[in-house]
């Protein structure tokens, strides 16, 4: 066993140990940096797979900026982690079972892309190209349909995430027109019926008083 193999075991363990504290984790914040952790050793197993670009893009685009604005948003919400994990334990079986489901699905997908003896040898021209502009040709030409698959369930998860969190604000000054053009006038203007108040004049309101002065 050389050296790279002891190395992608270590980020293996250490992969899958922070992707299940990133599940199981009281704190949301200790959660976010344990995908940090997940997701800079497999920066790392794809280094040692030869693949620099993914590797980098990885640390950069997922790590450096939506991991950092993932932490933001999350420390600026205060989100209440119980009440969000009630029935965790009820669903964990059900969940257990999907992500088996998944995995052996991923297993079978990959251990028929990823045979190395069977791998062809790489041209003159692959090799002068690198392999970035490889990947992009790759995705673009004989990986096209997952691509384009992958771009809807993304689009669908934005989606749905947005309507998960979509909450009605009590202190939001936001309007609807749909209700403003459903107002009625007697939702806004109320009649209220109310005796006149008749002004007198000064010169009689203190011959009015003179009077009533004499009188007692």
């Amino acid at each position: 066993m050389d050296i790279t193999t002891v190395l992608f075991y270590i980020f293996s363990a250490v992969l899958l140990g922070s992707a299940f504290r990133v599940i199981t984790a009281p704190s949301t914040v200790h959660a976010a940096l344990f995908l940090i952790l997940g997701f800079f050793n497999a920066a790392c197993i794809w280094m040692l797979l030869k693949a620099e670009f993914l590797a980098i893009t990885l640390v950069l685009v997922y790590i450096g900026a939506v991991m950092v604005l993932f932490l933001f948003v999350v420390m600026m919400l205060d989100i209440n982690s119980d009440k969000v994990r009630q029935g965790f334990w009820k669903h964990l079986p059900l969940g257990g079972l999907v992500g088996a489901f998944a995995a052996l699905e991923m297993a079978a997908v990959l251990m028929g892309g990823f045979r190395l003896n069977a791998a062809p040898e790489p041209s003159a021209l692959a090799l002068q190209l690198g392999n970035t502009k490889l990947l992009g040709i790759a995705i673009y030409t004989q990986y096209l349909y997952p691509l384009e698959i992958a771009a809807v369930l993304l689009l669908v998860a934005i989606i749905a995430a947005i309507a998960l969190t979509l909450r009605g604000r009590k202190d939001s000054r936001s309007q609807n027109p749909g209700d403003q053009v459903k107002v009625k006038k007697g939702d806004r203007l109320r009649i209220v019926k109310m005796a006149p108040t008749v002004e007198v004049p000064a010169v009689e309101a203190t011959a009015a008083a003179e009077n009533s002065k004499g009188a007692a």
